[in-house]
């Protein structure tokens, strides 16, 4: 009976936690957590999507290399007056780069971009080359 007391007390992986909590409690995720994105396929178009709050068009930066699209942007922290500290630190701010390899080849001049309440949704149509095609069958 004792022992199960003292466990409840001093359970290691709580206190590992409590001691974890200063270090972490005020940093953002990692550029691998941080933004998410949403890809799905629709007809001739594939589709990405992206809650990027706080971030102006300027600060993103999307590239497409023909199955390959690449989104890059950075956000600023924010600058505190002389004389504050922040007591907790949880938005996500610096660079980040994520990159996704499409199921088809992509039109390169006819993809679409628009970044609207805080969400960046990007539209790639399928290349002309890669959509499929009916094949006629002659007679002879």
């Amino acid at each position: 009976m004792l022992m199960t007391n003292f466990a409840r007390l001093f359970d290691p992986w709580d206190e590992f936690e409590r001691m974890r909590q200063p270090f972490f409690s005020q940093t953002a995720p990692s550029n691998a957590e941080f933004p998410a994105f949403n890809v799905w396929v629709s007809g001739d178009d594939a589709i990405v999507t992206s809650e990027l709050p706080g971030m102006d068009r300027g600060a993103i930066e999307i590239s497409v290399v023909e199955k390959t699209l690449t989104v890059r942007g950075s956000r600023r922290s924010e600058e505190l007056a002389e004389g504050e500290s922040f007591h907790r630190k949880e938005r996500w701010f610096g660079q980040f780069t994520k990159t996704f390899e499409l199921p088809f080849g992509i039109d390169a001049e006819k993809v679409r971009a628009q970044l609207a309440g805080g969400v960046l949704e990007i539209s790639l149509p399928r290349a002309e080359a890669e959509k499929p095609r009916k094949i006629e069958i002659k007679s002879e």
